[in-house]
């Protein structure tokens, strides 16, 4: 509990826990109806000070530093409960409700974490205020601010995010502003909570505080802090390092809403491949690599399965692979006298039972992995010219767990049969 920053108004906030899938959510307890708002880019009515969210007329603001937080602790689904219309600006960092979190405890649940991971670049500039995410293994950040004040000028930081080095690094850091503006603020009847206890103001000659800084740069680690909770809007944890230059809550939502854009864009083109698969699964149509391709990730050259001739959902799939001279694994197996090994046969009986399992629309976004091999027999060498025709039969499927037995042929004479055991666990999120 607190007083909002700009309203000044008491208010009180609780943390609940949601269930898988059901991301996060601020409910107005204080209103009949209790009405709740996702916290979505979708839904930003305000990004200027602070960033605020609205659906319906009904508003609740200042929610980066609570956003950052979750972000810093990796907490994906969680319902707030807040009796006014602005959340409680705490001592001005996140560190209060890092605190509150952890002594309540995350949990893991069921479903696997998704990332969203960028092919290419995405960027914002206006004026003198830049940022660009680009595609990197982890979530990174490196800020530059830069103030005509002769108290603060330049500060630079940059930082690998993960839970440890947020709630040490990052989440004490506080908001601050510089006196000139908060006498401002005051006469146009802004900032009515703000207080030398919840806000560092910086001086003409120094900062206002009793309290010293916390850091010697943390008016870069705040803006890192703020730049995470806005973030956290994009609906998904992002992978990338992000470069800002004189950035603010206008500019970071206006980059979450470009990156947002284009993950709707690339769900959208997944789904659209995968129900064109269904119809033609459905109406008993041959899928070929290009259809392959959009179920399973394999490529060249270890895309082993050429065409899918039958597909019966839950049963059975029956697919083709081409043996030619021409690949790579003939030049040392055997020279002078070409083998297919049989472990690729195996490989290419795994990837047809994979194409059975993937095709279902609830498994889209998934992998198949190969857990286990039992009952393999090898019958006759699998030559260059020869045509594989690869079957894979559903024995079980529990779960994301499932055991299939496989066998391919040369003509109408058994060369190999096994039976293969999968796990299908998300991929992440591109």
């Amino acid at each position: 509990s607190g007083i909002g920053l700009h309203t000044g108004k008491e208010v009180k906030i609780i943390f609940k826990p949601a269930g898988v899938d059901s991301g996060v959510r601020f409910v107005r307890v204080d209103l009949e109806e209790k009405p709740r708002i996702a916290a979505e880019v979708s839904k930003v009515i305000k990004a200027s000070r602070e960033t605020s969210i609205g659906e319906g007329g009904v508003k609740v603001q200042s929610i980066e530093h609570i956003l950052a937080a979750l972000a810093g602790l990796r907490i994906d689904n969680l319902e707030i409960e807040i009796d006014s219309d602005e959340l409680p600006a705490a001592d001005g960092s996140t560190l209060p409700f890092v605190q509150v979190l952890k002594e309540a405890g995350v949990v893991e649940q069921e479903k696997e974490r998704k990332y969203l991971k960028l092919k290419e670049a995405v960027s914002y500039a206006k004026e003198n205020v830049y940022l660009i995410a680009l595609p990197n293994k982890e979530l990174k950040v490196s800020y530059t601010i830069d103030f005509d004040h002769p108290v603060l000028r330049t500060q630079f930081a940059s930082f690998v995010i993960n839970e440890d080095t947020f709630t040490k690094e990052i989440a004490p850091a506080r908001t601050f502003g510089f006196e000139s503006e908060v006498r401002e603020s005051r006469e146009k009847g802004l900032i009515k909570g703000g207080s030398l206890e919840n806000a560092v103001v910086i001086g003409e000659k120094g900062i206002l505080n009793k309290e010293p800084l916390r850091f010697s740069d943390e008016f870069v680690r705040h803006k890192i802090l703020d730049l995470l909770g806005d973030l956290y809007l994009i609906g998904a944890p992002i992978k990338a390092h992000i470069i800002a230059l004189k950035s603010g809550h206008e500019a970071n939502v206006r980059l979450v809403k470009k990156i947002h854009n284009l993950k709707k864009e690339r769900v959208s083109l997944a789904k659209k491949g995968m129900e064109e698969i269904q119809k033609r699964i459905k109406t008993g149509t041959i899928l070929d690599v290009k259809d392959i391709q959009k179920i399973l990730p394999h490529r060249y050259p270890f895309l082993l399965v050429d065409r899918i001739l039958e597909i019966e959902e839950d049963k059975k799939a029956v697919g083709i692979k081409n043996v030619s001279i021409n690949e790579e694994f003939f030049q040392g197996h055997f020279p002078g006298y070409p083998v297919m090994p049989g472990v690729l046969i195996v490989e290419a009986m795994a990837q047809v039972g994979g194409i059975l399992l993937l095709s279902k629309p609830e498994h889209s976004g998934k992998l198949a992995y190969f857990t286990g091999i039992d009952k393999v027999r090898f019958r006759r060498p699998v030559v260059p010219g020869d045509t594989l025709r690869l079957e894979a039969e559903v024995i079980k499927i529990r779960g994301r767990m499932g055991k299939m037995a496989t066998r391919a042929y040369v003509e109408d004479k058994l060369v190999a049969e096994a039976e293969l055991m999968f796990a299908l666990v998300p991929k992440e999120r591109e």
